[in-house]
């Protein structure tokens, strides 16, 4: 059984998502604060986590990087901010998803299924591929530099990254992508792709700003160059 961690100072949101989610055939946990879902995370590691950014202890973005310090578990950012500044601080911070308040019970579980499937099955073995001085192993889920130290990709990292590199060379429109990674509901969502391929970029060329290997074809998609 999937465990979600939610994490929410309102407990009226609390006690509904509880309620649906375990309608659901999730097993859930709750937590009102920043300390308190870093405590249950630790004793209790879920599977996914939803998590408020307006919390009265920690800002929701330090709790994202906190628990970045230690597991690839996919976030889904519930929250009353709207403005883009904050989602992109929660995406750059490690988040997978963005659910912005008043939301509907339906869209985030329907969010919660896409980032579910990305966690996907056994990948189908292929050799190592490089991208400037990482080798990056599919079938492991490793990235390693060339000097031994590996570099930690969330969930939704990997499946952009290995949508691209699953097609060495070939353009992988921004609408294949969209509905391979988070489902045909976000064939619109160019910004997400445009987040993850700058975060990619970060972790794995020499130059971001020139990228070699992970190429924008503008208005049309994306290309793993080898």
């Amino acid at each position: 059984m999937t465990r979600i961690l939610v994490v929410d100072d309102e407990p009226q949101i609390l006690r509904a998502l509880r309620i649906n989610l375990r309608a659901r055939r999730y097993d859930v946990d709750i937590a009102g604060t920043g300390a308190a879902a870093l405590k249950a995370a630790a004793s209790h590691p879920p599977d996914l986590v939803v998590l408020d950014l307006g919390l009265p202890d920690i800002d929701g973005v330090e709790v994202i990087r906190g628990l970045r310090g230690w597991t690839g578990v996919p976030i889904i950012v519930l929250s009353g901010r709207a403005g883009s500044e904050d989602k992109v601080a929660a995406l750059d911070a490690g988040a997978d998803d963005y659910v912005t308040k008043p939301f509907g019970v339906e869209e985030l579980l329907a969010r919660i299924r896409a980032v579910t499937r990305r966690l996907g099955g056994p990948s189908e073995a292929v050799p190592a591929l490089r991208i400037g001085q990482h080798t990056v192993d599919l079938a492991d889920h490793s990235v390693l530099r060339d000097d031994g130290t590996e570099v930690k990709l969330t969930p939704t990292q990997w499946s952009v990254l290995e949508k691209l590199l699953r097609h060495p060379g070939k353009l992988v429109s921004q609408r294949q992508l969209l509905q391979d990674v988070w489902g045909p509901e976000y064939q619109n969502e160019t910004n997400y792709l445009r987040q993850y391929l700058a975060q990619l970029r970060r972790k794995l060329e020499d130059d971001p700003a020139r990228p070699r290997h992970l190429i924008t074809e503008p208005g049309m998609g994306y290309r793993y160059r080898p």
